[in-house]
């Protein structure tokens, strides 16, 4: 009877380690697929501002072989560990940044970006060459059009973007980023730059490093117009320019004085409108800054 009783005990605990095996076995299979696809940032920082405008760059632990924010392709930088892109003026709240690293893991970041309300601004008695361009210029539109995205296509490793910026001009601020334009009563595209007010002649500096990749003295509605180059499709212009001071091609330093605040182009008044980009997607330049 006894040992009856001890055969049975010992099938009893043979029958629960057996089960313990099977379910530990179970949970490292489990643990080794879920590892290829990783959420909240474990193996990738992002950096910047998650909102309509923003600027943001993300710094990896682990080799990067690819990046895609809601299915469009990022660059990588050949380090293989730093990236850059960022959010338009209308940007869907649900975003998802998608990782690839070389080891063929994934990694998934679901980002919340911030809505924002854009101020209207109702302008009266503007000429109208300045709401609607006469048909004897849309030519010379399109070839300035052209100018200024192939200047913003190419691509560069720098990283300029990774210092802190600065602010590219004294003077007060007179526009906004991503407000909406009505111009005698007609709607106009939203304004895409930060503008700063100052009399012609006021100094503009490089509020980053970078490469000169357009510099030109008189586009039809941005007059004197510059763009930097930045690294990874990041790129920055300036427009209504009075003077031009740099040449395509040439490196400057943060600080370096760089142009100065004019009225050329379509404007009212003297001012320089300062702008942002990850290749053709325009940011906010003010998020740039603490003020």
């Amino acid at each position: 009877m006894k040992l009856v009783v001890i055969k049975r005990l010992l099938m009893k605990r043979l029958f629960v380690v057996a089960t313990m095996l099977f379910c530990v076995a179970n949970a490292n299979a489990n643990n080794k697929t879920d590892n290829k696809v990783a959420t909240g940032g474990v193996r990738t920082t992002l950096f910047g501002d998650v909102i309509q405008g923003g600027l943001l760059y993300g710094k990896s632990t682990e080799a990067v072989k690819s990046v895609k924010i809601d299915g469009v392709k990022v660059p990588v930088h050949p380090n293989n560990n730093l990236f850059v892109f960022g959010f338009g003026v209308d940007a869907q709240e649900q975003s998802e940044l998608v990782i690839t690293y070389a080891d063929g893991s994934i990694e998934r970041q679901p980002l919340n970006v911030a809505q924002r309300e854009y101020k209207i601004d109702r302008v009266n008695g503007v000429a109208q060459k300045y709401v609607s361009p006469p048909k004897s210029v849309l030519s010379r539109i399109s070839s300035d059009s052209a100018k200024v995205k192939k200047a913003r296509e190419k691509m560069s490793y720098r990283t300029d973007f990774l210092e802190k910026s600065i602010r590219p001009a004294e003077g007060r601020i007179s526009g906004v980023y991503g407000s909406r334009r009505v111009f005698n009563g007609v709607p106009k595209r939203p304004h895409f730059g930060l503008d700063i007010a100052g009399p012609t002649g006021t100094k503009v500096i490089a509020p980053w490093a970078g490469k000169v990749v357009l510099a030109e003295p008189d586009l039809y509605y941005s007059g004197g117009t510059l763009i930097i180059d930045h690294g990874l499709g990041v790129t920055s212009t300036y427009i209504h320019l009075s003077k031009v001071d740099v040449k395509i091609g040439d490196e400057v330093q943060q600080g370096d004085k760089i142009a100065e605040i004019g009225a050329t182009g379509r404007v009212t008044g003297p001012h320089l409108d300062w702008r942002l980009n990850w290749f053709n997607r325009r940011l906010d330049p003010a998020l740039l800054l603490d003020e």
